[in-house]
């Protein structure tokens, strides 16, 4: 059941709590922008709402929040568990001011074996688009490419690209390496590579020992059937499986388990999440909350819990079948449950823990202490920077936001424009921005950069993102052109406006800054804090113009170079490759090779040369 919300400016506590229901529930609070500013849930909504509107409400953060609500909403849920799962989607949905928020990435990487006649193992990041079963996720990217090296010893499974494994006519290095069983070209049976992928799957769900069973079982029926190749295939696998396992195992009961750790300077807080599989550390990850005022620990915890774990779509592996943390919390007997539930196996929070566990808890504790410190120790220094850069500019209202661009291209080719945003914290990626330039004359720098200046400022609407000031990556002539835009339209609030020059030799350390209007030029010590934020700026500008454009000319350069040539269609492209046995072999193929190719005649044949060898 749900109830809209009836905004006005002055909240009607009584006629609002003589209606609510006694039900459990959520509820969202909303102010007079119509924006939630808080979520939560009730076993009983009404005697929780009551108590918001009482003369004593006691904390502060709580009678900040009572002052600002102009209306609430209501779900009733069937049970607490229910109200648990739909108050964290809220959470994550709204980020209410009022609520402690995990701004998570999700960027997770993970392993994937794909849905196929011979399934691919690789990594995988982004949307789970790809048909498949997925096992992670990781903690870090590193994690995952150790545990594809890994892999790769153990079971002969492809981990090519598709495009790679149908263009193949003969195996690749990764046979001749034992890497790979090579059935792109039919070196191995459907069935045994079935076989094999079964057994990757067991082994990537920590089921090793139950690997090693099974292909000791599958040796010695090989063994019998007098298929002695095959059998020393199998030892070999166990072989390497039996020193894998010596390797992982350290002394210790805790086999696969998640340690929370958490560390608070007043209002900054750092919850270090440590990931412990097959009794390793499999790797780490910090997480910084927004925490408000007067939030106890045990409030920060529980919030990571609910958040970081309950999902409308779990995924396998993201569970462990232990939980632990440092304070006692609230419902855990219910988020115990209800990730039991998701997890499909029996999941435990421990909060009263001692001996390897505490050690582990310690070392997350250090290691959330470590973050949060070195975090501030950054915000502190970049601070510093914007003051100085301040005390050259002499802005009234101090530096806030700035943003830099930058023009990268080849020859005037794939052009692509940077736009790169720092706050007083550092780099805010989010906000960065790649335009794809076109419809200028190639090579023209200026014209780029009244294109992106355009796509960027043309409009916009919301001056809160206005920059205090925009820096130019180039000279004059791009700084003036960057004027002409600005004097060209009409905005509430104009930035100050600067170019940033390299010196003759091109060193660190020689830019000179220009400021529009009087072309002013600054030179700044290269000692200076201002001058190595700008420096720091333009090169994050110049990194992600270069990266964009790196990536979008290699788009064009995976493109064949077949397709360039008339006459030669999809067919004949697959004939080409898939006959010859890739695009180096018919990069090297004479007339008389390529004439052999089905559906190829000599003139086309002479043409596909012609066109290859730039004749």
């Amino acid at each position: 059941m749900h109830s809209e919300p009836q905004v006005s400016n002055d909240f009607d506590s009584v006629a609002f709590l003589a209606s609510v229901t006694e039900q459990a529930g959520v509820y969202r609070m909303y102010n007079q922008q119509q924006e939630v500013i808080y979520v939560g849930k009730a076993k009983q909504l009404k005697k929780r709402l009551a108590s918001y509107f009482r003369k004593d409400v006691g904390s502060v953060k709580t009678k900040a929040l009572v002052k600002q609500i102009c209306a609430i909403d209501v779900t009733v849920t069937h049970t607490e568990g229910e109200a648990l799962i739909l108050e964290n989607n809220y959470i994550k949905k709204y980020q209410p001011k009022y609520n402690i928020l995990l701004r998570d990435d999700k960027t997770y990487p993970y392993l994937l074996i794909t849905d196929h006649k011979h399934p691919k193992l690789g990594a995988h990041r982004g949307g789970k688009k790809v048909k498949g079963e997925y096992f992670g996720p990781y903690p870090t990217v590193g994690a995952v490419w150790e545990s594809l090296r890994l892999m790769q010893k153990i079971f002969p499974i492809r981990q090519c690209e598709d495009s790679y494994y149908r263009a193949r006519s003969r195996p690749c290095l990764q046979y001749q390496l034992g890497r790979c069983s090579a059935p792109c070209v039919d070196k191995i049976s459907i069935d045994d590579y079935q076989e094999q992928v079964k057994l990757a799957k067991l082994f990537l769900r920590g089921k090793s020992s139950t690997v090693i069973e099974q292909l000791v079982g599958r040796m010695e029926k090989a063994s019998h059937e007098l298929a002695f190749e095959q059998a020393a295939k199998y030892r070999d696998q166990i072989s390497t499986l039996r020193k894998i396992q010596q390797q992982q195992h350290v002394s210790g009961l805790a086999a696969e388990m998640d340690v929370v750790g958490l560390f608070r300077i007043n209002s900054q807080a750092c919850v270090h999440l440590l990931c412990i599989r097959d009794h390793k550390i499999l790797g780490s990850k910090s997480f910084y909350p927004v925490v408000p005022s007067e939030t106890q620990d045990s409030e920060i915890l529980q919030a990571f819990v609910g958040q970081h774990y309950l999902n409308h779509e779990p995924l396998q592996g993201n569970i462990p079948k232990e939980i632990v943390i440092g304070h006692e919390i609230e419902q855990v007997t219910e988020l115990s449950k209800l990730l039991s539930e998701q997890a499909e196996h029996d999941v435990k929070i421990s909060t009263r823990i001692r001996s390897e566990r505490a050690q582990y808890l310690k070392l997350a504790t250090t290691n959330a202490q470590t973050a949060l410190v070195t975090r501030n120790s950054h915000k502190e220094s970049m601070q510093a920077r914007f003051v100085a850069l301040n005390e050259v500019f002499e802005l009234s209202n101090g530096i806030q936001r700035i943003e830099c661009f930058d023009i990268s291209h080849t020859m005037g080719q794939q052009t692509i424009a940077s736009n790169v945003v720092f706050n007083q914290e550092g780099p805010l990626k989010t906000d960065y921005r790649r335009y794809n330039v076109h419809g200028i004359t190639p090579g023209d720098d200026y014209a780029a950069m009244d294109f992106a200046l355009r796509k960027r400022y043309g409009k916009l609407t919301n001056m809160d993102n206005m920059p205090d000031i925009v820096f130019i990556d180039g000279g004059k002539g791009q700084l003036a052109k960057a004027e002409d835009f600005f004097n060209e339209i009409e905005l509430d609030k104009t930035p100050l406006l600067v170019g940033v020059a390299k010196g003759e030799s091109r060193k660190p350390g020689l830019e000179t800054l220009i400021l529009a209007g009087s072309h002013q030029l600054i030179s700044l010590p290269a000692t200076s804090p201002a001058l190595h934020l700008v420096q720091h700026i333009r090169d994050e500008s110049h990194r992600f113009a270069i990266s964009g454009h790196r990536a979008k000319r290699q788009k064009v350069s995976k493109k064949s170079q077949l397709e360039m040539i008339e006459g030669i269609g999809a067919k004949k492209r697959q004939s080409l490759l898939k006959f010859l046995g890739g695009m180096q072999e018919v990069m090297q193929a004479d007339i008389s090779q390529l004439e052999k190719v089905p559906g190829i005649s000599k003139v086309l044949a002479q043409n596909i040369y012609d066109a290859l060898h730039d004749k």
